[in-house]
């Protein structure tokens, strides 16, 4: 089988604002996932937005956010770059905090991690991690958007949900109802169409996604698998077998994001360019059943397993 090369191999940047003990344990927690960029300002973080493309997250030290002055350049941040989430960092409680958490709410911070306790650390590289996999969802819908101009309203919804629908989202029967279309109204449009199946689309999708985790070193199969929701390593294992006839730890050396999607484009999206021109999957005329086999295998992915 052809196998598309790794475009890139990459870490996660984060640009942050924390006390020097908060550096170190960030540092420490984030080892292989993420490379902390410290900065002494809000100033030098927007510059890093601005000037750094792979910037995914912004962290902001609670203690470093207790001054008005900082609070109003963190605000007006926020504002400005709104698709770069921002994660307030609590260390310590002291008489100020209350009023300083309340304040970064108030100024579009959406996510406070609070690290006084060690699954607080967990939670750190967790919220860090789904930062880093909107990076790829953003660079997809950027490339389809291009490959697919001119195609339906309909059409152009069925492969944004693909990317921009939660992780648990894993079956076409929960895609069908994210796109409020019967799953068999679904699969009978895209077989009238003589497309590939949306499981597959769904599937290749969700790999992509996949690679793009795989970049960060510090995260393990398990790791990538519980964060896409399959039900188990080993079903995650299973299911890179079936779509793309390798191993695991075979598809981490292989493919990142860029490589995936370059792979989705190519045998997926590229081939039909003229049929999606003109094809309605969500609002098309009634398709006739399709074949029972079908609704068999839909039903064998995982979590999907």
């Amino acid at each position: 089988m052809s196998m598309i090369p790794k475009l890139r191999s990459s870490v996660t940047s984060i640009s942050t604002i924390l006390t020097p003990a908060e550096r170190l344990r960030v540092d420490a927690a984030g080892e292989g996932l993420y490379r902390a960029l410290h900065r002494d300002s809000v100033d030098d973080v927007i510059r890093d937005l601005k000037e750094q493309r792979g910037v995914a997250a912004v962290l902001m030290s609670v203690t470093r956010c207790e001054q008005r002055e900082a609070t109003l350049r963190v605000a007006s941040m926020v504002r400005e770059f709104p698709g770069v989430p921002t994660v307030a960092l609590l260390t310590r409680f002291e008489e100020q905090t209350p009023h300083t958490v309340l304040t970064l709410g108030r100024s579009g911070i959406q996510t406070l991690v609070d690290v006084r306790q060690p699954t607080g650390w967990r939670e750190l590289r967790s919220v860090l991690l789904a930062a880093r996999g909107s990076d790829i969802e953003r660079l997809a819908l950027t490339q389809l958007t291009a490959d697919l101009a001119g195609t339906p309203p309909d059409c152009w919804q069925f492969f944004e949900m693909l990317f921009r629908c939660p992780v648990k989202v894993n079956t076409v029967r929960a895609l069908a109802d994210q796109l409020e279309v019967l799953p068999s109204t679904l699969m009978s449009r895209f077989f009238r169409a003589h497309l590939p199946a949306p499981k597959r689309y769904l599937a290749m999708a969700r790999l992509t996604r996949a690679a793009s985790l795989f970049e960060n070193s510090g995260l393990s199969v398990a790791n990538v698998s519980n964060h896409l929701d399959y039900s188990s390593p080993q079903s995650f294992g299973r299911h890179i077998r079936t779509i793309l006839g390798v191993t695991a730890v075979d598809f981490r050396h292989r493919y990142d994001g860029e490589g995936m999607l370059h792979r989705f484009r190519e045998e997926l999206i590229l081939p039909f360019l003229n049929i999606f021109r003109t094809f309605t999957p969500l609002s098309g005329p009634p398709g006739r059943v399709p074949p029972s086999g079908w609704q068999t295998l839909e039903s064998v992915q995982p979590r999907s397993d």
